[in-house]
């Protein structure tokens, strides 16, 4: 009942910050004629002869606090902070009000004025204790009116007993949206365990992770507050919470804290990139450096996902212009809006040029080429989409084959340094037609390498978080209730996050020498099935109990599993130890300009069968898979006799 009025009519609502100036005025006036009683044991009828200092102490004061700022907190959530602004305040008052002592009975400034030292030290003590005491009282009756209901409590662990955990211990105890009730603290020091943290016992790792442990406690909740600690780890400790049914959060780094402080709105969930088991890649930043600075860089499908992740790393390495093309307006306008307000890219905003282009039209990217002439190319525009590209070849040969040739030429004709193209595992061993139409843009690209321009390619696996990743699918399900589509229960897929793959994009551009295909080392393969499994148990729900997971079979076009290297291909070792490049076969530029004739007739002709059949001619090892091009694959039967 105490606690439904206190939500009603107070919870919400904060007392001005002029009246909390004009309590604290109105204690040190008070405290100053509590310690002239004390020292002096005068009578109030005397006070009227003190009002001069009064109003002096009380001016000198209000300066302290207006210069400190004691007045602008929340009382109810006062902490350490808090009660040193206010030491600080009463600190700078006293020295001022002594210095004025001093100042005035040396030079005889004002007659019969004179201000005991004694005095002020007693005033000096009265006003901390009163102003410090109050909002401790004050803090005190809140919590305990919030946590009268106990079961509406969230009980919470915190992973890490050091300053991090301190200061989310803080977090915790001042949100005023939920009730939290921190349980202990867990950490691997022994040093630090079965002791207490004010009033919060540190247990082990063995203690407090124990079915038992949680369950006895009706634990819900456990935050990772340890930002240093090695990913491997890191990843065991989430996954023994899982098993518990715990719901993960994370304190993100200090650095990313909003003004220094760290606020439960920071405090997110655990994603699945904290999952996937593969130690972080190292870049080299300096090469990367070195290529970009002051150039003038040109990224296609700027608004998607790769490539708008590839605009904010490269705006950092301040190129003298940075051209972003897309022909999706909305995504192009985000994008836009997002760097403009964020402040990180605050310098080098005014380098972006924003074109909304289709880069089928020729004419339209020539014109580009012709006004900002590029040095650097990262090309990105490709239609990605598995299922949908089966649906539609037409579309899949017109931006991935033949946009990249007026790319590709353009290129070549305004002598751009380096041309980079960004490629994708369903290029090797292609069962579709996306992955066809892309192998086929790699070897026109391939091909055009002996001139002025290298041309760099970069084939990595799926990213987490992109357009066509199954984890943005995955959280709309969960949201929905279920169930969690999967396509077969041992598909298997190589993954890396979205500002990883971008990296490694640009220092393989940075070290190529024109010709190479570049593959990067993806870790091992995850099921699909288990990353379904772990983002249920993320989202603190049971996997086939509160949501399903069903498999629903092989969309055309799909494979069990994805490959980064053709079969007879092998590779060849760079300075990076997870960049490594394909070795390849390559074409003669006469079968090239054959095989782009017949595609183009093909493309006239509007004949998908025709289309895709070319295109198995010149990829031999396209083989489709759950698809309705399979026939093409299938041997010719001998007439009967």
């Amino acid at each position: 009942m105490i606690k439904r009025l206190f939500n009603k009519y107070y919870s919400h609502r904060f007392l001005s910050r002029w009246i909390t100036f004009t309590f604290d005025l109105s204690v040190v006036v008070a405290a100053y004629f509590m310690a002239l009683f004390m020292r002096y044991i005068i009578s109030p009828a005397e006070y009227h002869w003190y009002i001069f200092e009064v109003i002096l102490i009380a001016l000198i004061y209000a300066m302290a606090f207006f210069k400190t700022n004691t007045y602008i907190g929340i009382i109810r959530h006062t902490g350490i902070r808090d009660i040193t602004k206010i030491l600080k305040a009463t600190s700078f008052a006293f020295i001022l009000l002594i210095a004025v002592e001093y100042v005035v009975q040396h030079f005889h400034l004002i007659h019969n004025f004179s201000m005991s030292v004694g005095v002020l030290i007693v005033h000096f003590a009265f006003c901390n204790f009163i102003l410090i005491s109050s909002r401790i009282i004050i803090r005190t009756i809140y919590s305990g009116i919030i946590e009268q209901e106990s079961s509406k409590q969230i009980a919470v662990l915190i992973y890490g007993a050091g300053s991090a955990g301190m200061l989310t211990r803080s977090a915790l105890q001042q949100d005023v949206k939920q009730n939290y009730r921190i349980i202990g603290f867990i950490d691997d020091n022994k040093s630090k365990i079965n002791k207490s943290i004010d009033g919060i016992k540190v247990y082990s790792p063995i203690q407090a992770l124990d079915e038992k442990f949680i369950t006895n406690h009706h634990i819900s909740q456990m935050i990772l507050a340890i930002p240093s600690i090695d990913k491997e780890r890191r990843r065991r400790i989430i996954e023994q919470a899982l098993e518990l049914k715990l719901i993960v959060k994370n304190v993100p780094p200090a650095e990313d804290w909003i003004n220094g402080q760290l606020s439960v709105n920071q405090i997110h969930e655990i994603k699945i990139e904290d999952l996937l088991g593969r130690p972080p890649i190292v870049l080299d930043n300096n090469q990367v450096k070195e290529e970009l600075r002051n150039k003038v860089v040109l990224i296609t499908g700027a608004a998607g996902s790769i490539g708008s992740e590839l605009v904010r790393q490269v705006l950092l390495y301040h190129p003298a212009r940075l051209i972003l093309v897309d022909q999706a307006e909305s995504a192009l306008f985000d994008l836009q809006s997002e760097l403009k307000l964020s402040k990180k890219y605050i310098e080098v905003i005014d380098r972006a040029v924003f074109i909304v282009a289709n880069i089928r039209e020729k004419a339209r990217i020539k014109q580009i080429f012709d006004i900002y002439k590029p040095q650097i190319v990262y090309h990105a525009a490709a239609y990605k989409h598995v299922p949908l590209m089966e649906d539609n070849p037409y579309e899949a040969v017109m931006v991935n084959v033949f946009g990249t040739i007026n790319i590709a030429d353009l290129a070549v004709e305004y002598k751009v340094d380096k041309f980079v193209m960004i490629s994708t595992d369903k290029a090797v061993n292609p069962t579709n037609v996306m992955g066809a139409s892309k192998r086929i843009a790699e070897i026109y690209t391939q091909s055009l390498s002996n001139g002025t321009t290298r041309f760099i390619t970069t084939r990595f696996g799926n990213v987490l978080g992109s357009n066509g990743s199954v984890v943005p699918l995955f959280k709309k399900q969960i949201e929905n209730g279920g169930p969690i589509t999967i396509t077969h229960k041992d598909i298997m897929r190589y993954f890396m996050t979205i500002p990883e793959a971008c990296s490694l994009v640009l220092e393989a551009g940075a070290m190529g020498n024109g010709g190479e295909i570049f593959v990067f080392d993806m870790g091992q393969p995850v099921k699909i099935y288990e990353l379904a499994k772990k983002m249920i148990q993320l989202s603190g729900l049971k996997p086939n109990i509160d949501i399903q997971i069903k498999e629903v079979g092989l969309r055309p076009g799909e494979k069990l599993s994805e490959e980064l290297l053709n079969d007879g291909e092998n590779v060849i070792h760079t300075p990076h130890p997870k960049i490594l490049v394909a070795n390849v076969k390559t074409y003669q530029p006469d079968e090239i300009a054959v095989m782009m004739y017949e595609l183009g007739q093909a493309l006239i002709e509007n004949d998908a069968y025709r289309l895709v059949s070319i295109m198995k001619k010149y990829v031999p090892e396209y083989k489709s898979n759950n698809s309705i091009f399979s026939i093409l694959d299938e041997e010719p039967q001998p007439l009967a006799l």
